[in-house]
């Protein structure tokens, strides 16, 4: 028998029937009948009925649970014992001790009927009440563990590189600006140039899971101004598929991962079937796809150059159509809208050796082979009218032997979004940054 005062798992009561033990968690619910008292105590792994038959004057039992609110945090002590009535796994505790830890007010700021806003504001009450937000985040960190464990047996280093910068990124927008000491700094729009620095110091494969910061206006569904980013970059390389191989390998044992811990209660909560996809994934042009689209009335005055959010669901439908695939690499990307250090095919100067990942019609991912050739680097630079002197330190990595190398960065949160059919990154995320969000 185990100290009633150590804690168990509501997950774990049935293993200590006719014992006594202590519970800790929140009040769910409590009907208090004039016989009897209920109250539903909530821990993060489900919830279990508390049952006491009120005895009249100084029952301090029945004192105690009339004190308690909803969301009240509690310690409950009792007997635990089995009770077919009962719906919650058919058991019930019999309290011999009732603890208020914190009193809840109340009244509750937000319940089933708040909307998405107003549930950010009080994020915290917002996940706690919600079993389902708290699967998103057991789920995450499958996710990431997966992603990890591959990388890990790929030979990736795992590096944190750093997320304030002397200058600007290669475009000088987008990015939010700050003071530091006696001048400015910015924080990293992404760590590409970082990384790269990294396959330039002689580690072969690296691999970050951290913060990216955007500062873009954008308020879509699927645009934050601070997510955590995956990156990856892998050196001799012997041309951009390698990147993508390593991409959609990764992704298939990460999401294997999440379908075998998870899947049946992501089905259960969020009514979606977690498809382990396989490998290889389809992969169409560029060119390819704007073809496809057009011939079915996208962009009819044919000026686009990039796919629009209409165009990535339409060719990712076409895919899943044609190969029954749920992901979809788009590659050669014009060289019009890549950056300058994203290689150019020999005798293809309007293209880039790049691709866009997509997961059912969404953009979770951008990738290329970059450009190692110090020359090249800067008929690049110069052909985008960038001046290089901003960028010198990043430039010096390629000016004493770089390998060939790529890599890619894609948006956890978005990942979790089409996992699991959410509506918005608001949802995907803990605390959630955009551009009319800084708080909580």
């Amino acid at each position: 028998m185990i100290h009633p005062t150590s804690r168990v798992l509501v997950t774990d009561l049935r293993q200590h029937l006719n014992q006594t033990v202590s519970v800790c968690g929140w009040v769910n619910t409590h009907r208090l009948q004039r016989t009897m008292q209920f109250v539903l105590v909530r821990d993060h792994t489900g919830t279990v009925q508390v049952t006491h038959r009120r005895a009249g004057d100084r029952d301090l039992l029945e004192e105690a649970l009339e004190q308690v609110t909803i969301e009240s945090a509690v310690r409950i002590t009792g007997r635990v014992v089995d009770n077919p009535v009962v719906k919650l796994g058919g058991l019930e505790i019999l309290p011999e001790r009732v603890e208020v830890l914190s009193r809840a007010e109340a009244a509750l700021p937000i319940d089933e009927l708040t909307g998405l806003e107003q549930r950010l504001d009080w994020r915290f009450l917002d996940v706690r009440r919600r079993p389902a937000a708290q699967l998103l985040f057991a789920v995450q960190t499958t996710l990431e563990q997966g992603m990890r464990a591959f990388a890990y047996g790929q030979g990736c280093t795992e590096m944190h590189t750093p997320k304030l910068m002397g200058t600007a990124s290669e475009s000088g927008a987008e990015v939010f600006k700050l003071g530091y000491f006696d001048r400015s700094a910015y924080l990293a729009q992404s760590p590409q140039f970082f990384k790269q620095m990294a396959i330039a110091a002689g580690i072969d494969r690296v691999f970050e899971i951290g913060p990216v910061f955007r500062a873009e206006p954008s308020f879509t569904s699927r645009h934050a101004t601070e997510f955590t980013g995956i990156d990856v970059e892998l050196a001799w390389i012997n041309g951009v598929e390698d990147v993508m191989a390593f991409e959609e390998q990764m992704l298939a044992h990460a999401i294997a991962q999440v379908s075998e811990q998870h899947g049946e209660e992501i089905r259960e909560a969020y009514g979606v079937e977690v498809v382990v996809p396989k490998t290889p994934f389809p992969r169409i042009t560029m060119a390819e796809a704007q073809a496809v689209l057009r011939a079915r009335g996208w962009d009819p005055q044919g000026v686009k150059e990039d796919l629009d959010p209409e165009g990535e669901r339409g060719i990712a439908a076409y895919v899943r159509k044609q190969t029954g695939h749920e992901f979809a690499f788009i590659t050669h990307y014009p060289t019009g809208i890549r950056p300058f250090y994203h290689m150019r095919p020999a005798g293809q100067p309007d293209v880039t050796l790049s691709f866009d990942l997509l997961w059912k019609g969404l953009e979770i991912t951008t990738g290329a082979q970059r450009e190692h050739r110090y020359d090249v680097l800067l008929q690049q630079a110069t052909e985008k009218g960038m001046s290089t002197e901003p960028m010198q330190d990043y430039l010096n990595c390629f000016r004493y032997g770089c390998p060939p190398h790529g890599g890619l960065g894609m948006g956890l949160g978005r990942m979790l979004m089409v996992m699991l059919g959410l509506d918005s990154i608001r949802e995907a995320t803990f605390l959630f940054r955009g551009p009319n969000r800084l708080t909580p």
